[in-house]
Formats: structure tokens, sequence, C-alpha cells
């Protein structure tokens, strides 16, 4: 009996991957501007939509400005679709690789909609704006914090999230699963991890303890502007960070971007979940290689192709 997932086309074996926050650097996507015309256009259509010259924060920082997370969220998302729309531009229709598949992670998820078709880029910014924003909101109102776990048995960690009041939030790979919850509380945590036997634990860097219950008071702000959004039909399916699994239908693909403000990042299901549908050729499409790496400690010989500037869109096109 096939362990391939039923009623998804998977002819192409292609993915495209898509990152989330954290990849921000100051001056990314310049070259992209200067070299792509399609590039470009993107960012001219984000200034556009949002207002704002976030193509300026981008090239010229300040760092801190760029880091909110309510201008990092658009930024990483205009940076990865004008990698997109730059490298469909260098290949033209007839040899740009076509996606069975899209997924990304955490903010990555709502690139992959826009990249699918499921939602319009000027929406999509503003879409995510908003998102940071309420994240932010919600990440004041309580002192929460991150933690990486390294090479500590899944049910052990449950275990030790229960004694200690913490949660699930990502599980990038089998040997690297990320908490959160109140600060304290994390760094409880981060000690019995160790004592458990936890190769290492690394503190994030980040405003709040996202994927969280922590998270809840920015849900209903979430709802509201998502439901002011106009979505359509995904032209591929979108693989569920809450689920690992594929869906089309809009009600789903709205009902999981709520959800995932406050659930677990499943992005290890999810790579395995696109092996196993036939997928043998990742994308990783946007700023950064942190999606390639994590799909590598899920599948060490996967086929992982980063196209991330105006140097790998040549590479990959030539």
């Amino acid at each position: 009996m096939s362990n391939r997932p039923e009623n998804i086309n998977q002819s192409t074996g292609v993915a495209f991957l898509f990152p989330g926050q954290g990849s921000q650097a100051v001056g990314m996507g310049l070259d992209l501007y200067q070299n792509s015309s399609a590039a470009k256009a993107v960012f001219e259509e984000v200034n556009e939509s949002l207002g704002v010259s976030l193509s300026d924060l981008l090239f010229n920082g300040p760092e801190e400005e760029l880091t909110k997370t309510i201008n990092a969220q658009p930024a990483i998302m205009a940076v990865s679709i004008a990698c997109l729309r730059g490298l469909e531009e260098a290949m033209g229709k007839g040899t740009m690789p076509v996606p069975s598949l899209v997924a990304g992670h955490s903010l990555g998820e709502y690139t992959a909609l826009v990249a699918a078709g499921a939602l319009s880029l000027a929406d999509g910014v503003r879409l995510v704006r908003e998102r940071g924003r309420l994240m932010q909101y919600a990440a004041e109102l309580r002192d929460g914090g991150m933690a990486a776990i390294l090479s500590l048995d899944h049910d052990v960690l449950e275990s030790v999230c229960l004694q200690t009041d913490t949660e699930i939030s990502n599980i990038n790979a089998p040997d690297q699963i990320v908490i959160s919850g109140e600060r304290q509380s994390v760094e409880k945590a981060m000690e019995l991890a160790t004592e458990k036997g936890a190769r290492r634990t690394v503190a994030l860097a980040v405003a709040g303890a996202f994927h969280s219950r922590l998270m809840a008071p920015a849900q209903e702000g979430l709802e509201k502007i998502v439901n002011e959004m106009s979505f359509r039909q995904p032209s591929v399916p979108l693989v569920a960070n809450c689920t690992g699994q594929a869906i089309v239908d809009v009600d789903e693909i709205k009902a999981e971007l709520l959800a995932q403000l406050c659930s677990c990042v499943r992005w290890s299901q999810s790579v395995d979940y696109m092996t196993r549908s036939g997928i043998s050729l990742f994308y990783e499409i946007g700023p950064g290689r942190v999606i390639s790496g994590m799909v590598k400690r899920n599948i060490p010989d996967a086929d992982v192709t980063s196209v991330s500037d105006s140097e790998s869109i040549k590479q990959v096109a030539s």
C-alpha cells in the first residue's frame, strides 16, 4: 500500500518553500531591485500598498526598525516574492519550475499563499503587517520567550513542558524542537531539558512566546483582518503548518492562518508529507538559508535549491 497522500497532483515533484521571521537583514533585496525589473515592480507595489517606503527601510535600515515584527514580516514577504518574480523573469515560462505543493514556515505560510495566487501581494503585505502589529501587542502583555531544544526525545520534552507550563511551538526536525512560554518558565524548561539529556538548549532572540497560547490576545484582531481580505483557491495546495497536510479550501486556509498564531508549527511533519507526496526537489525562495537547513535536518540527502538574491537566480536560470 502506498504512503503517498491521495487526491493531490504531484506530477512535477517540485515544492516551493518560503522562510519565516528571523531571515531579515539590512540590504536584503537591493541587488534584486537593481537587477530585475520584475523584482523592482514587487517592491514598488509593496510600497504603494503599505503607504510607506518599505524598500528604503529594507535597503538602508536602521536595523532596529527592520527587526520590529511589524516591519520584518512584510519585508520578508516582499523579498521572497521579489525572488520568485525575479526567477520567473530570468527563466521564462517554458523552463520555470512548476510546483506541486507550496509551504512556508510561520510567516512564510502567508508568502506561500501569495505565490500560489490565493492572496494578492497587496493584501498579503497588509495582512502580515497587521499580524506583526498584533503579535507585538500580545507579546507586550506577557513577558514571553522561546528556546530551541536540541536532541531530546519528543515525549521527554512534552513531559518537561507539562512540568514547566511551557508549550512545544515548532517541530523543525526530530532533533530540533522549539518551546514557548513565559520567560521564567522557558528558562526553567531549558534547565530541566538539559538535566533530561538535551544536547543543547538555546534561548531565541524573539520578542514574545510565538505559536503559543500567549498569542491568544492577537487572534480576534487577526480574524477580523483575515475576513476582510479576498482569498481565492490556490493554484497548488498549501501544506499547512498546524497539521502537516495539504489544503486548498479557502475556509480551511483562513482557519489555518488563525490557528497557526497559537499552535505548533509542524515543519518536520510537513517535510515528511511532501516527500511522501513525491516531492524530490525543494526550492527555498526568499532571504537566508534557514529553510534549506531545516529540510536537510529532516532529509540529509534532500535536493534543496536556495533562491535568495540575483546571483542565486542566475545560477538556477543558467
